[in-house]
C-alpha cells in the first residue's frame, strides 16, 4: 500500500508536466507545423493566384485647372474680388464648348491618390469666403450646366459670425447646398495672414478690434483656432468631413503647411494658378483667381490645357464610361501585346476615314474600323514596356471631332503574346 501511494503522486506529477509542455508550444512552432505540407499535399501542384488589383490604373498625363471665384454682382465696385453673373456664365459655357470637363474636388483628390480616373482635360470650380451671391447667383448657373463645385468658407464670415454681415451666406443655405452635393471646405476662421509675426486684427470683448502681431505660444494658440477650429466647426455644424484648406490670400510657409497637415487636411490650396498634374504637391495646389479687372486670367488658364487654341477646332470629349473598350478603363492585363478594341456606336454616325487610334509608346497605329459594328480594333505587335498604357481614339461625327481616352495597366513582368493567362509551372 505504501508503494501504491508513493507511485500515485509521481504519476500525477508526470502527467501534469506533459500537459504543460503541450501548452507551452510556441505559436511559431504551431504555425510551422501547420504550414508544413504532408507528403500527399506536397505532390499536388497548385497554380499561383494572380495578384488582386485594388486600385484602377489612372491616366497620369491628365491635367486640371482650378478656378477661384468670390462675389457675383451686376455692378462691379471691387474688381479684385468681383465678377458679373453674365461673365461668370460665359466662362462656364466656354469650358463646355472647349471640351474641358468640370469635375468635383473629391474626384480630383481621388485621382491624385491613384484611386479614380479623370478625363485628360479637367477643371475644378471653387468659390471663396461664403458670399450669399454664391448661393443666389452662382449655384443656379452651376446647376444649369450640371457642374459640381466647392465652397471654401471662413467660419466667422458666415451670417451670425463676427465678420458675417448682410451679404454673407447663412448656415441654413450651406446645409441646403450640402444636401444637394456641394462640397464645403475650410478657409480659416477669420481670413487673415497666417504667417507668424504678420499684422492681424483681433476682436476683444465688447467687439472692439485691435491690430497686433502674434508670436510664440499666443500665435500657436491663435493658429489652432484658425486652422483646426474652423475645420471642426464646419464638420460639427454641417455634419461633413473637411479635407481641404484654402490659405487666405495665398500666403503661407512651411509652418502653416505643417499645422494644416497635422489638422488632417489632405490638400492645401493657394491662388497662384497653374495646371495641376498627377505629381503636383498636395500642400500647394494652385488656383486661378478670376477677377473683373484681369479678364485674361481665365483665357490663359484654359489655353494651358485646351487643344482648341491656336485656331484649331474644338474637340468634344467622350468619357471612357460611354464606350465598351478592351482592355477596360482601369483594367490591368497580363500581356504586353494586348488586343485593343472600342465600340464607337454610342458616339453616333462616324466618318470611317476619320478614325484614328493612338497608343502611348507607339503613336498612331494602323487600326481597323468596322462601320457595321462601330468597332475599332488593333492588335499590338510589339511589346509595350511601360506599366500603364493610354489609348486615344479620335474621329469625326456629324462634322465635329470627337475624342475618347482611356488607360489600362500591364502587369509587371508580362510576356508578349495574346494569351491572357500564363500557363502555371508544373
Amino acid at each position: 500500500m505504501l508503494i501504491r501511494f508513493a507511485i500515485l503522486p509521481l504519476f500525477l506529477a508526470l502527467n501534469l508536466s506533459m500537459c504543460k509542455k503541450q501548452e507551452n508550444v510556441s505559436p511559431s512552432s504551431q504555425q510551422a507545423s501547420a504550414s508544413s505540407p504532408t507528403p500527399a499535399a506536397a505532390a499536388t501542384p497548385v497554380a499561383a493566384s494572380s495578384p488582386k488589383i485594388t486600385k484602377p490604373v489612372v491616366d497620369q498625363t491628365a491635367q486640371v485647372i482650378i478656378f477661384c471665384y468670390h462675389r457675383l454682382v451686376d455692378k462691379i465696385r471691387y474688381p479684385g474680388t468681383e465678377i458679373t453673373p453674365a461673365a461668370f456664365e460665359a466662362q462656364m459655357k466656354e469650358l463646355k464648348d472647349r471640351g474641358i470637363t468640370v469635375i468635383s474636388m473629391q474626384d480630383l483628390l481621388a485621382w491624385k491618390r491613384g484611386e479614380k480616373n479623370i478625363p485628360p482635360r479637367c477643371a475644378v470650380v471653387t468659390f471663396d469666403d461664403g458670399w450669399k451671391s454664391q448661393y443666389e447667383v452662382g449655384w443656379p448657373i452651376m446647376k444649369k450646366y450640371g457642374y459640381p463645385f466647392t465652397m471654401f468658407l471662413y467660419t466667422e464670415g458666415v451670417r451670425g459670425g463676427s465678420l458675417g454681415g448682410g451679404e454673407a451666406i447663412t448656415w441654413e443655405q450651406l446645409a441646403e447646398m450640402r444636401d444637394n452635393g456641394v462640397d464645403i471646405e475650410a478657409h480659416s476662421a477669420t481670413h487673415q495672414d497666417l504667417r507668424e509675426g504678420h499684422t492681424i486684427m483681433l476682436a476683444s470683448t465688447g467687439g472692439k478690434k485691435t491690430k497686433t502681431k502674434l508670436t510664440g505660444p499666443q500665435y500657436e494658440q491663435w493658429m489652432q483656432n484658425e486652422v483646426v477650429g474652423s475645420k471642426q466647426l464646419l464638420e460639427q455644424r454641417l455634419g461633413i468631413k473637411v479635407n481641404c484648406f484654402a490659405v487666405p490670400f495665398g500666403n503661407y510657409n512651411e509652418h502653416v503647411k505643417e499645422i494644416a497637415r497635422n489638422a488632417g487636411y489632405e490638400a492645401m490650396f493657394t491662388v497662384y494658378g497653374q495646371p495641376i498634374t498627377f505629381t503636383s504637391p498636395m500642400d500647394s495646389i494652385g488656383r486661378y483667381a478670376i477677377e473683373a479687372n484681369k479678364p485674361k486670367v481665365f483665357e490663359d488658364a484654359v489655353k494651358m490645357i485646351a487643344t482648341s487654341t491656336g485656331g484649331a477646332a474644338a474637340v468634344a470629349e467622350v468619357g471612357a464610361k460611354d464606350l465598351v473598350t478592351q482592355p477596360a478603363d482601369g483594367e490591368t492585363v497580363r500581356t504586353a501585346m494586348p488586343l485593343i478594341k472600342a465600340n464607337l456606336s454610342a458616339i453616333g454616325a462616324i466618318d470611317p476615314g476619320s478614325v484614328q487610334l493612338r497608343v502611348s509608346g507607339l503613336g498612331v497605329v494602323p487600326a481597323n474600323y468596322d462601320p457595321k459594328s462601330g468597332t475599332v480594333s488593333y492588335q499590338v505587335t510589339q511589346k509595350l514596356h511601360e506599366k500603364s498604357c493610354s489609348v486615344i481614339i479620335s474621329a469625326k461625327s456629324q462634322g465635329k471631332k470627337v475624342e475618347a481616352h482611356w488607360t489600362f495597366g500591364i502587369e509587371e513582368g508580362a510576356a508578349g503574346g495574346t494569351s491572357p493567362i500564363p500557363t502555371p509551372k508544373k
